[in-house]
C-alpha cells in the first residue's frame, strides 16, 4: 500500500520503469486498472441524434455507446451473448466505430437488439427449451456510462464511485469553462512506438520546454508548479520575475516576455497558435493581441495589458456570437494551465478552448500505444466545423512543430528506459509531481510501482 502523502511528493522521488516496459504489468493492466477505472470514451457531441454510436476500444475490452433518448445514452459490452461475436467491427477512426442503428444485428446468427439492449429476435429461440426466457440472459451486458464537460466516460465495474466522485475536485475547478459548449476544431490520432504512459507523460508538465522547445523560450518563460488533486493533477506556469506575477500568469492567457507586454503578449501568442496546430489559444485572442500597440500606449504595465486584451478578446468573440463563460481571476488560477485526469486523459484549457490527449494500449505490446490529440473550441451556434477522426503521420506538416517535437522523444524514452545504464528515474519535485502523483494512484490499483523517497 502506498503511503505517500501529497506534502512527500513535494520532495525527491523515484518509480520503477516496469510499468512501461514489462509485458506482465501491460497484461496485469488489463484486469486491475482498465475495468475499475472512469475513462473518456467520446463526446456528446458525436452522438447528437437517437441511434447514434461510438465504440470505445481498450484492450481486449470493446464497448457500444448508443444515444436512446434525446436526454439519455447508454452503453454496452460489444459483444452478442450468443457466441461472443462482436456486434460492431467496422473502423471508423482512432480505432473506433461509428454510425446510427435502430438495432444492432449480429453477423454471425442474426440474433438482434434494440437500443436498450434487449434482445428482440433469436433464431428458432423455441430450441433452448425455455432456457432464454429470462431477458437478462440474452440482453447486452450493460457498462456503467455518464458525461461531464460534454465528454463521455465509461466504467466496466458496476460497483464503481458516481462520475462525479471520481472527477472530483477537478471538475468544480474546471466546472467554470463550460467544456460542454465546446466543439472539436479538429482531431488526428496515430499509433507510437512507446507505452501509453510515456505518450501521456509528455504532455505532463512544462519543464521539458527548455529542452525540447527551445524556440518558445523568446517568447516566455516556462517555469512551472504541478500539484496533486485527488486521483488527478494540474500544472501551472510560476513567474521568477515578480513584476509579471499576476493571477492570471499561471495560465495560458499570460503575458509574455521582453519589456513591452504589449508586443511580446501578441508574439507569446501567435508562436503558440502557429506552432500547436492551431490550437493552445483562439484565432480570437491572437488578433486582438495584435492590436494591442495600437490600442495601448507604451509603458503599460502588464497587468493592464492583460486585462484590456482579455476584454477586448471578448468583445470580439461576441460580436460573432461566441459568449464568454464568467471565469474570476481567482478561478483562472486555481484551474491552472493543464490538467491530467486519471488515467489517461490530459486537458490544456483556456477560457473558449482546450487541447486534449487521450493515449491506450495498442494490443499487449507495453512498447506501442494509440495516441489521440484534439481541440475544443466555442463557436457561433451552426458554425461548428464537421469534423471526423484523422489518422495523421507523426511530422510537423500533420501536427505543427511543437507537437512533433514532442512525439520526438516519445521513441527515445521507451528504449532509454530499457538501458542497463538507466539507473531510475528522476522526476523534478516541484515542476513534475502530476507524474509522480499519476504513479502514486497507479499503484493504488496495480499493487506495484509506488514513487518512493531517494536515499
Amino acid at each position: 500500500m502506498n503511503a505517500l502523502t501529497d506534502q512527500d511528493l513535494g520532495e525527491p522521488l523515484t518509480y520503477k520503469v516496469d510499468a512501461f516496459i514489462s509485458p506482465g504489468y501491460a497484461a496485469a493492466e488489463k484486469e486491475q486498472l482498465w475495468p475499475k477505472v472512469w475513462q473518456h470514451a467520446g463526446r456528446l457531441e458525436e452522438i447528437p441524434e437517437i441511434g447514434n454510436f461510438i465504440t470505445y476500444e481498450i484492450g481486449d475490452d470493446s464497448i457500444l455507446i448508443v444515444r436512446t433518448a434525446a436526454d439519455a445514452i447508454k452503453a454496452y459490452h460489444n459483444v452478442c451473448p450468443h457466441r461472443g461475436r462482436r456486434l460492431v467491427d467496422t473502423p471508423c477512426g482512432a480505432n473506433n466505430a461509428c454510425g446510427r442503428k435502430i438495432r444492432f444485428v449480429c453477423g454471425f446468427h442474426g440474433w438482434t437488439f434494440d437500443l436498450e439492449g434487449r434482445n428482440v429476435h433469436v433464431l428458432d429461440k423455441q430450441d433452448w427449451k425455455g432456457a432464454l426466457d429470462d431477458p437478462s440472459r440474452t440482453a447486452l451486458a450493460e457498462v456503467k456510462v455518464d458525461n461531464w464537460g460534454g465528454w463521455i466516460f465509461i466504467n466496466m465495474d458496476p460497483g464503481c464511485v458516481p462520475l462525479r466522485a471520481y472527477l472530483e475536485p477537478a471538475a468544480s475547478i474546471l466546472d467554470p469553462f463550460e467544456f460542454q459548449k465546446m466543439r472539436y476544431k479538429w482531431r488526428q490520432w496515430v499509433i507510437f512506438d512507446c507505452n501509453w504512459k510515456t505518450a501521456l507523460e509528455a504532455f505532463m508538465e512544462p519543464y521539458h520546454v527548455a529542452g525540447t522547445h527551445s524556440q518558445l523560450l523568446e517568447h516566455g518563460d516556462y517555469y512551472a508548479y504541478s500539484a496533486p488533486y485527488g486521483l488527478h493533477g494540474v500544472s501551472g506556469f510560476d513567474q521568477r520575475d515578480p513584476s509579471l506575477r499576476m493571477k492570471q500568469s499561471s495560465t495560458i492567457t499570460r503575458a509574455g516576455k521582453g519589456a513591452d507586454p504589449r508586443v511580446s503578449t501578441y508574439n507569446l501568442q501567435n508562436e503558440i497558435y502557429t506552432t500547436v496546430n492551431n490550437a493552445s489559444t483562439t484565432e480570437t485572442l491572437v488578433r486582438a493581441a495584435k492590436r494591442l500597440v495600437d490600442e495601448l500606449p507604451e509603458g503599460t504595465p502588464a497587468d493592464a495589458v492583460i486585462k484590456h486584451w482579455l476584454a477586448s478578446a471578448r468583445a470580439d468573440d461576441a460580436a460573432r456570437g461566441v459568449i464568454w463563460p464568467t471565469i474570476t481571476p481567482e478561478q483562472m488560477a486555481q484551474a491552472g494551465l493543464a490538467w491530467h485526469v486519471f488515467p489517461n486523459m490530459a486537458i490544456l484549457q483556456g477560457v473558449t478552448f482546450a487541447l486534449c490527449y487521450r493515449a491506450r494500449p495498442y494490443g499487449d505490446d507495453p512498447g506501442k500505444c494509440i495516441f489521440e490529440s484534439y481541440a475544443i473550441e466555442r463557436f457561433p451556434e451552426g458554425q461548428e466545423p464537421k469534423t471526423e477522426w484523422v489518422y495523421a503521420e507523426a511530422t510537423a506538416e500533420k501536427w505543427g512543430a511543437v507537437l512533433a517535437q514532442d512525439f520526438g522523444n516519445m521513441g527515445a524514452v521507451q528504449k532509454g528506459m530499457k538501458s542497463r545504464g538507466f539507473r531510475g528515474t528522476l522526476p523534478n519535485p516541484h515542476q513534475e509531481q502530476k507524474i509522480t502523483n499519476f504513479h502514486r494512484n497507479l499503484a493504488r490499483y496495480m499493487g506495484t510501482g509506488a514513487p518512493r523517497k531517494l536515499d
